[in-house]
């Protein structure tokens, strides 16, 4: 029954033993046990915090990248609108450049066809005035011998000339 009854001995070394150990502990492991408890609680805090910094800065850096974003396309919008409106400048002003090309080229044209038609009058009234003056030659050959014949033929000469 030894072994299962400890001794009073036995009970006193083991409880003086025990409160040693206990005072020894609380003397000298306790207090850097709940230093480096409170230290590393402190860390934790302090990473939570951080971490909780970095997460506003991110929404922050997200916001401010969704202005600049937005302030971006409104900026390509302007710059495509202003090339679209310089464009169209562009494309009208060649348009009436060319527009007045083609009114110069058709009035040049006008005037080298107005030119041509003039010099073609001129040789073809040219040209009749020469076969007049051969006709009436010929006509003056044959009937200038009898002066009734000549009356005639300046009385016919002038009705045509009425005429025309």
């Amino acid at each position: 029954m030894d072994l299962i009854i400890p001794s009073a001995g036995l009970i006193f070394w083991q409880l003086f033993g025990f409160l040693a150990l206990l005072f020894i502990l609380v003397k000298f492991a306790w207090k850097p046990m709940l230093a480096s408890l409170a230290e590393r609680e402190a860390s934790i805090d302090g990473a939570l915090k951080l971490a909780e910094q970095a997460r506003n800065e991110m929404a922050n850096l997200k916001v401010e990248n969704e202005k600049l974003l937005q302030e971006a396309r409104l900026e390509r919008d302007v710059i495509l609108s202003k090339a679209h409106d310089a464009s169209l400048k562009m494309i009208e002003a060649a348009k009436s450049e060319s527009s007045k090309q083609g009114a110069l080229l058709i009035a040049s044209a006008k005037a080298v066809i107005e030119t041509e038609k003039k010099a073609a009058l001129t040789e073809v009234k040219n040209q009749v005035a020469l076969l007049t003056l051969e006709v009436t030659e010929k006509l003056l050959r044959k009937k200038l011998g009898d002066d009734k014949a000549q009356v005639e033929l300046v009385d016919q000469f002038i009705k045509d000339l009425k005429l025309n």
